[in-house]
């Protein structure tokens, strides 16, 4: 199991290999990139700013997911710092028996993420304007 938060570049393929199963017919895979516009405006870059608690809680959300019973393995990963366009801020990847079961996990898991992960969204416009976007 992959539950990470990092200031280092996130591979998403490096966490569908963490998921791998002999059991699983699926693997689901996910990655959260930045994007170059929001509400209209032109984005620039992102930067994330983590709580202390995250790592803690990033692993007890994995923990959850990966003892559902039609879950083989989960992996996440939640990136901080100043990312750039096209740059991926949230990698994971979910293995389960059955195609369905994985989707739907991984979406739910992704959900969760955003619900209840204490970390922080700056964004910054082409026009020098900044927003932070709301944290659980």
């Amino acid at each position: 199991m992959i539950a990470a938060i990092s200031d280092q570049p996130l591979d998403v393929a490096a966490h569908e290999a963490a998921v791998a199963h002999p059991a699983a017919g699926a693997t689901v895979s996910f990655a959260g990139v930045v994007r170059d516009h929001d509400g209209g405006k032109s984005v620039t870059e992102l930067e994330y700013v983590g709580h202390p608690t995250a790592q803690a809680l990033v692993e007890e959300i994995a923990a959850e997911f990966a003892a559902r019973p039609e879950v083989h393995a989960v992996a996440i990963s939640h990136r901080v710092g100043l990312l750039g366009i096209g740059d991926v801020a949230l990698a994971c990847a979910v293995s389960a028996s059955h195609r369905g079961q994985a989707f739907t996990a991984c979406a739910e898991l992704v959900d969760e993420v955003k619900a209840r992960l204490p970390i922080w969204k700056r964004q910054v416009f082409t026009d020098g304007a900044e927003e932070w976007v709301a944290c659980p």
